[in-house]
């Protein structure tokens, strides 16, 4: 068996992927690279295929668990297409399903489009558990009762853990990022995580660039050089379904509605409303007798305060009322102003007198 670290010369090289959906019952065959490169739209037919089963919702899968799946059929020596327990996962089945089950993470890989769940119906799955595991290239899990094992791109880990006896006949050279069920990790574990941190980054870089060689990259890695070559022309990906072709298909998004065209010309010739006018209140009632006064000549304070407590004048109405709409209430105000100050009366000068007289 090929060890993980090895490099695999990738350049030129096509890959093809061949699944059978469990819950849907459908198949396809996608080739995914050509010449080394992704080939995206063949990248866009596998995120529809692998999308949540239950509401039809895609993702955009992450292209380096392809490249982990396809190594791992490769070693295998399966002859069986690959059979897809669960793929894209979106939150709202992931919550339903962690109302239902402990098993499931809050925030799982398949949340993100980077896991799958798989068997092969020709490979037992304890060793495509260990395959997957050798590989070191993310996360596995292997649920023997449900004959799957789930493979992500996530930092490199197992469960259950393996004991330290088989972790070691796994890993002969101790090299391995691994932890056995006691915690205690083989003697080459710093060296294992060391390479595996830099390889992945080198992936990931490569991966999010769209395209690129995985076997450049291993050999980039681990100071082995291969030559260039150049990319052929994209051709496109051969598709073999059990659906018809239109099904696998990513659906467009739709547009949000337009609006008719004399419905938008009736709403441009409409014009603003003006604000209302302002309500005039109606005038005094013209029967109502208002009180007159005479300019005041002088002031007497003493009459001032007589004033105050006369009853004509205590109880006079005037009149008044509020001629804006501005105030708290639209209920008129009527009542007394300001108390009036009395007349004085000139006392007639004796000169006036003598004239009057003569």
């Amino acid at each position: 068996m090929m060890p993980w670290n090895t490099t695999v010369r990738a350049d030129g090289e096509t890959r093809t992927l061949s699944f059978v959906h469990t819950h849907r019952q459908d198949s396809t065959t996608i080739t995914f690279r050509r010449n080394g490169q992704y080939d995206e739209q063949a990248l866009n037919q596998l995120n529809w295929f692998l999308r949540d089963w239950r509401n039809d919702k895609p993702a955009r899968m992450d292209p380096r668990l392809f490249d982990i799946l396809w190594e791992v059929y490769r070693e295998s020596g399966s002859r069986q297409p690959i059979h897809i327990i669960s793929s894209y996962r979106s939150p709202e089945t992931n919550s339903a399903l962690r109302r239902r089950s402990s098993g499931v993470a809050e925030n799982s890989q398949h949340m993100l489009g980077k896991a799958m769940d798989i068997r092969l119906p020709d490979v037992p799955t304890e060793r495509l558990r260990e395959i997957a595991m050798r590989m070191q290239y993310g996360g596995v899990g292997y649920y023997a009762s449900s004959d799957f094992v789930h493979v992500d791109t996530g930092n490199v880990r197992a469960w259950p853990r393996m004991s330290q006896q088989q972790l070691a006949r796994l890993f002969p050279s101790g090299n391995t990022a691994h932890l056995p069920a006691n915690g205690k990790p083989l003697p080459g574990y710093e060296q294992a995580r060391t390479q595996i941190a830099a390889r992945n980054a080198a992936l990931a870089t490569q991966a999010s660039a769209g395209g690129g060689s995985i076997g450049t990259l291993l050999a980039n890695v681990f100071g082995r050089k291969t030559p260039a070559q150049q990319p052929a022309p994209v051709q496109e990906p051969t598709v073999v379904a059990s659906v018809a072709r239109a099904e696998i298909k990513a659906q467009p998004v739709p547009l949000p509605p337009q609006r008719p065209q004399d419905a938008v010309t009736q709403t441009a010739n409409i014009e603003a409303p003006l604000p209302p006018a302002r309500i005039a209140l109606a005038p005094a009632s013209p029967s109502k007798a208002l009180a007159s006064f005479e300019p005041i000549l002088g002031f007497d304070v003493k009459a001032a305060v007589k004033s105050l407590f006369e009853p004509k004048t205590a109880l006079l109405d005037t009149g008044f009322s509020s001629g804006t709409l501005d105030d708290l209430s639209h209920t008129r105000f009527t009542g007394p102003v300001t108390k009036p100050l009395p007349r004085l009366e000139q006392e007639p000068s004796p000169l006036g007198m003598w004239a009057k007289a003569g």
